[in-house]
């Protein structure tokens, strides 16, 4: 069955700035629950603020670091899931239940995007 790596995009500078609520964070738990054990989930995790990151970059044929925060970037990956499948329907559906489990005041995007095999 392929595999599929999820991209949780957001925006930092217009993040709710609490933590995710403690009713959220139990809807999240009850649902990865779910895809762990129809044996969907593979591996998850949220991300630390790009405050926090450091970018690298090979160009010219020269290495150069930059630490964060990236001013630049309008949406930041917030996390990632990767998952396996019977296919990419099946992928969004379940990201799509994710996504509707938060409070109407965040704004999200995912990305879902199959990972090549081989």
């Amino acid at each position: 069955m392929p595999r599929f790596l999820t991209l949780i995009r957001i925006d930092e500078k217009n993040a709710p700035a609490e933590s995710p609520s403690p009713e959220l964070q139990e809807r999240m738990g009850k649902l990865l629950e779910e895809i762990t054990k129809a044996g969907v989930m593979l591996d998850t995790a949220g991300l630390t603020p790009t405050a926090d990151g450091s970018r690298v970059t090979w160009e010219g044929g020269k290495l150069s670091v930059t630490d964060g925060p990236f001013t630049e970037s309008k949406e930041v990956i917030g996390g990632y899931s990767i998952s396996q499948c019977k296919d990419k329907a099946e992928a969004i559906e379940w990201t799509k239940r994710f996504l509707s489990l938060h409070e109407d005041y965040w704004t999200i995007t995912a990305e879902v995007r199959q990972i090549a095999e081989g």
